[in-house]
């Protein structure tokens, strides 16, 4: 069992803010445990339904807690304070994390952090799995975070110092990927299923509309608008067309939007003259998004950091290293904290 030290600080993370209940156990920075309950009960409805999101957390989140601390081989009684996502997200799922996290440190008197879940995502970087410590980046450094939910370039100063010089004016990346999977046919969520199809397609095979939007800022709005318009003319013609081209049409739309995504990248690389370039997010599992970022490294001389795929999704490991830092800076939260569904890095 490990025990807490005077140097130790045990942290409990909790992570609910769509439909992952996510538990895990960190100690200073080193991971000991990341569990991960997801809800495939939303494949059906073609996307994310609130209410049973929520309904489900409530029944995951006891469980994934409970196994979390057996994994990690700590009791209760080890954990130092306990971090939990207070927002963006959907409201009811994070409630259920909320309230969880207040109950759990109410109990135990030990206090109480409130996450940004933004945040919790540049700072995976800095989970560490093994005692050997794998190298991070160096502050600053620019962040593409790009999600379901957000597309976000963030100028990183220090663990709990950021700063968004450029993010989208309406849709994020993600939700791009997933809306026009859906379009064609792919069901939820679709921006893996058109990752798996782009690698055997045509990625010029078709041309989609790339928004101008001036500085650093994104837009994917009349992007889903113009791949949306070029199916229906193209199945008015061949209503085979789909079938026919599926993988070129996937390569093609995600050539597209990785092209957008590293145009403002690069940008802002020249504007601020950091080289040291990081990705977070879900969208950065995308096999595409990760080669492009990869070349441009090397042609450009970057130093270039790529999460570990189990942390680019939604967990409560990055939750648990900002509490870590949080803790360390003694940010603490109260028992009259309140999730919020929308907020943006300051």
């Amino acid at each position: 069992m490990v025990t807490e030290k005077r140097s130790d600080i045990i942290i409990l993370g909790i992570e609910s803010s769509c439909d992952d209940t996510s538990a895990a156990i960190i100690r200073n920075d080193l991971i000991l445990s990341n569990e991960v309950s997801g809800q495939a009960i939303h494949k059906a409805y073609g996307g994310v339904v609130p209410e049973l999101a929520s309904r489900a957390h409530q029944q995951n989140i006891i469980p994934v807690v409970d196994l979390a601390i057996k994994k990690a081989g700590i009791s209760t009684s080890d954990i130092a304070a306990v971090a939990f996502t207070r927002g963006p997200g959907l409201l009811g799922s994070l409630l259920v994390g909320t309230s969880f996290a207040k109950g759990f440190a109410l109990a135990r008197n030990i206090p109480l952090i409130e996450v940004n879940h933004l945040q919790g995502h540049v700072l995976a970087h800095f989970i560490q799995e093994s005692e050997v410590k794998k190298k991070t980046p160096e502050f600053p450094f620019l962040c593409l975070l790009v999600s379901g939910g957000n597309s976000q370039i963030i100028v990183v100063r220090d663990h709990l110092e950021m700063e968004v010089i450029g993010q989208t004016i309406d849709d994020a990346a993600g939700e791009a990927f997933d809306k026009c999977a859906k379009v064609i046919g792919l069901p939820y969520p679709g921006g893996p299923l058109i990752d798996k199809l782009a690698q055997i397609g045509n990625r010029d095979a078709f041309k989609f509309a790339r928004p101008k939007i001036p500085g650093l800022d994104y837009s994917f709005s009349g992007l889903k608008t113009s791949f949306l318009y070029f199916i229906r003319d193209r199945m008015e013609e061949f209503p085979d067309f789909i079938e026919e081209n599926k993988a070129d049409i996937c390569a093609s739309l995600q050539e597209t939007i990785i092209q957008v995504l590293m145009t403002k990248l690069k940008l802002a690389a020249k504007e601020t003259g950091i080289r040291t370039m990081t990705v977070a997010g879900g969208v950065s599992a995308n096999s595409g998004l990760r080669s492009a970022l990869l070349g441009a490294a090397e042609k450009h001389n970057w130093e270039m950091f790529i999460p570990p795929f189990k942390f680019t999704t939604d967990n409560a490991a990055m939750i648990a290293i900002t509490g870590y830092y949080k803790y360390l800076k003694g940010e603490f939260a109260s028992q009259d904290a309140v999730p919020y569904s929308r907020v943006s890095l300051k």
